[in-house]
């Protein structure tokens, strides 16, 4: 078990809908979130009995902390630990301390079910994690037999909110499933002119469900991909593949990998002198590409929640407060970001539970619709999740990310303006 104790006082505060974004981050006592939330309820009296209690709450936390996909778990993992060195600064829920119980699944499947079952035995409230697709997969329905709630803040798979049918799944998602970032590229892509698709998919759960939905996306364009390369991790070479994805006239590159397969891609075509653009899902916002690929990274499109630009209050807060406690920039915002976002909505999910009865069953029903609005870092969270939605990120909150100078930016000056505007759930 891992347990961390905080000190660094940032707010966190309660909001309703009509209270504006900015004074949601003026510093306050966690006594009166407490009591702002619990009286509005009708339900001081059960909540007064908790205040006294300083057992801490346990929140499991799983991810890829080493290993191949560590430039994304990391980032997620620390947004998680700068919402609760927040929270506990404040006073923690009713006074208890959140104290997070940390399991490395090295983005491997066996791994990831095998903490994932120790996490359940140590008895977590609830858990935050999930990187890699396959790695959720394989491990959610331990989560779901358990009745334990689980928030996945960064695995992508359309899969993995879809497994289990509403309204009895435990399985909640801050992030943009896939089945709403391919269609928004495939619009984006398609606008622009390229219409002749080559799509680059790993053999991984991620890469195959990715396949599956740019596939359909493509089709309801009336569109079929010009040539398909699928690959294992690890490969160093796919020049045979890209030569045959020029000669079918391909004028796109879609990718769809996690790791440095992405800077595989785009190394091959800068060697064959193959001037076409990469576009794909949020990985090509990871360090393993931005890094791996340099100057052939370049103008590379990719879709985004959050772009680390401090737009508002909460997200200049935000990217300070994540530079002030880990001494650098965020690797991977939109992780970090989503991740920081996820453990907000699981606190919020807490304070709406009358009876401070921390269950399983409590904690789902409040997560799907009893939590006060939540102005987070990605969006405001007004009835993120309901009995039949378990996905609180919507296509209008997606942008158009690029790769410029090695950083990534907005794709679209209308993107920049935009996103000075909260975009709420559709």
């Amino acid at each position: 078990m891992i347990s961390f104790a905080f000190s660094a006082a940032i707010p966190f505060a309660p909001s309703g809908p009509g209270r504006p974004p900015a004074r949601a981050w003026r510093p306050v006592a966690v006594a009166a979130v407490v009591a702002t939330v619990l009286l509005a309820g009708g339900a001081l009296a059960p909540a007064q009995a908790q205040i006294g209690s300083t057992a801490p709450v346990r929140i499991g936390v799983v991810g890829p902390f080493t290993g191949p996909s560590a430039d994304f778990g990391v980032p997620m993992l620390n947004g998680i630990k700068l919402a609760v060195d927040e929270i506990n600064a404040v006073g923690g829920y009713l006074g208890r301390p959140l104290e997070l119980v940390v399991k490395d699944d090295t983005a491997n499947p066996d791994q990831g079910r095998k903490v994932s079952q120790e996490l359940l035995a140590e008895k977590v409230v609830a858990t935050i994690g999930f990187c890699n697709t396959g790695v959720a997969l394989k491990a959610i329905d331990l989560f779901q037999d358990a009745k334990s709630p689980l928030i996945v803040p960064c695995s992508t798979g359309t899969a993995v909110t879809a497994k289990y049918p509403a309204p009895d799944s435990y399985i909640f998602r801050v992030q943009a499933r896939d089945a709403i970032q391919a269609p928004f590229l495939v619009d984006d892509i398609v606008k622009r002119g390229w219409d002749k698709v080559a799509i680059f998919a790993d053999k991984t759960g991620y890469g195959e469900g990715g396949y599956n939905d740019v596939v359909a996306a493509l089709a309801a364009k009336n569109l079929k991909p010009v040539h398909v390369a699928r690959f294992d991790l690890g490969v160093k070479d796919l020049t045979a593949e890209l030569t045959a994805a020029r000669n079918a006239g391909a004028n796109v590159v879609y990718s769809y990998t996690v790791g440095p397969e992405n800077a595989t891609i785009a190394n091959g075509k800068k060697a064959l002198g193959w001037k076409v653009p990469q576009v794909g899902p949020w990985p090509l916002s990871f360090p393993f590409f931005l890094e791996g690929a340099k100057d052939a990274a370049e103008g590379a499109l990719m879709v985004q929640t959050f772009i680390a630009e401090p737009s508002n209050e909460r997200r200049a807060s935000f990217l300070s407060g994540y530079t002030r406690k880990f001494q650098g920039k965020v690797a991977v915002p939109m992780a970090a970001a989503n991740a920081y976002d996820a453990t907000y909505l699981l606190m919020y999910s807490f304070l709406g539970i009358r009876d401070g009865n921390l269950n399983g069953k409590a904690i789902k029903e409040s997560l799907e619709g009893k939590m006060k609005t939540y102005y987070g870092v990605v969006t405001t969270y007004d009835k993120p999740f309901s009995a039949q939605d378990k996905d609180a990120i919507t296509r209008n909150m997606l942008v158009m990310g690029m790769v410029k100078n090695g950083a990534i930016t907005f794709a679209y000056p209308e993107d920049a303006k935009r996103n000075l505007i909260i975009q709420r759930k559709q």
